[in-house]
């Protein structure tokens, strides 16, 4: 198993950054890591994504949200062919710091037969930069709301 695990501190509080967090109609507005997101931001729906890591090809896949957890939690989970060859869960957490301040964590954990040649390839490094990236961009999207 792989993880990757990034945060910020965002100067807002749960509720304005989930509602930045889950409008995946706007992500093309202010970030240029998830290109496109359609689906709703509930447990068992399927979603469309469009990622374009730093230095990399732009990837899209169909994962299932497994936690829509509002002001607190979003995970999703998507494989490559089967869940053994290579998997991702997506998870994204709101920790509340004080009434405006929230800790937010991004992270991926990846896990199967291909993990390893994952991270021999580079995508570990491209796609934690990828993340950071929308990190500061959802910081700055929330910042300007607020």
């Amino acid at each position: 198993m792989i993880e990757i695990k990034t945060e910020i501190m965002i100067h807002a509080d749960q509720e304005a950054i989930w509602k930045v967090l889950s409008n995946f109609s706007a992500y093309p507005e202010w970030n240029d890591f998830f290109k496109t997101i359609s689906g709703e931001a509930k447990e068992g729906s399927t979603l469309q994504i469009t990622i374009t890591p730093p230095n990399a090809k732009p990837m899209s896949f169909t994962p299932t949200i497994l936690l829509a957890k509002p002001q607190k939690e979003l995970r999703w989970r998507g494989a490559f062919l089967y869940p053994w060859i290579f998997q991702g869960e997506h998870y994204f957490l709101l920790e509340k710091i004080s009434d405006k301040q929230t800790r937010f964590i991004h992270g991926e954990k990846f896990t199967g037969l291909l993990t390893p040649i994952f991270k021999l390839m580079g995508f570990e490094r491209n796609t934690r930069l990828g993340f950071e990236q929308f990190n500061t961009a959802i910081k700055a999207k929330v910042e300007q709301s607020s």
